[in-house]
């Protein structure tokens, strides 16, 4: 049996909902203030997603599988450190923009649901075909590739507004081969 349409709405409102909050405030948004948002009540949020970690997995989720599939397009680019570094580009300043993804991004895969997985291994091909082009640091892995993205969101996040980005960019050229 489908759930009922009213249902499916609530739902989707309260996945709207968070998916703002969680961009703007990041992974500690409440979920009385995520219910508030989509105007619904806090049983409607619990009923569909039972913890603030299965909620956050929802929308993270839907962010990867989108990011996913824009670094499964590029994965046959003709110049593979072009497409690497526009992969980078676009998922760090997503991640600067975004609280949620910026969190997403700089964990293991395993730590983000379902969705780690098949993005991590779009990032493994746009990396390793970038490195055998020459063109992205041979020592590097995308466990490391994570862990220096952390670091370069929190520079990003420490700059004055209008230095916005040159943290990404500085990290970006030594990722250079």
């Amino acid at each position: 049996m489908s759930p009922r349409a009213d249902a499916v709405r609530n739902r989707e409102r309260v996945l709207v909902a968070a998916r703002d909050a969680f961009a703007t405030e990041g992974p500690s948004v409440s979920l009385d203030d995520v219910a508030r948002r989509a105007g619904v009540g806090a049983g409607t949020v619990h009923r569909h997603f039972p913890s603030k970690s299965s909620l956050f997995a929802a929308v993270v989720a839907d962010r990867m599988r989108h990011l996913t599939d824009d670094a499964e397009r590029l994965a046959d680019a003709a110049d593979p450190g072009a497409a690497f570094f526009a992969f980078f580009a676009r998922l760090s300043g997503d991640a600067r923009e975004n609280l949620a993804l910026a969190a997403a991004v700089t964990v293991s895969a395993d730590q983000v649901g379902a969705a780690g997985a098949p993005f991590e291994a779009a990032l493994t091909v746009l990396l390793s075909r970038a490195q055998r082009a020459g063109r992205v640091r041979a020592d590097l892995g995308v466990t490391d590739l994570y862990a220096i993205m952390a670091g370069a969101l929190l520079m990003e996040q420490r700059l004055e507004p209008a230095s916005a980005g040159l943290g990404l960019r500085v990290v970006a050229d030594a990722l250079r081969a």
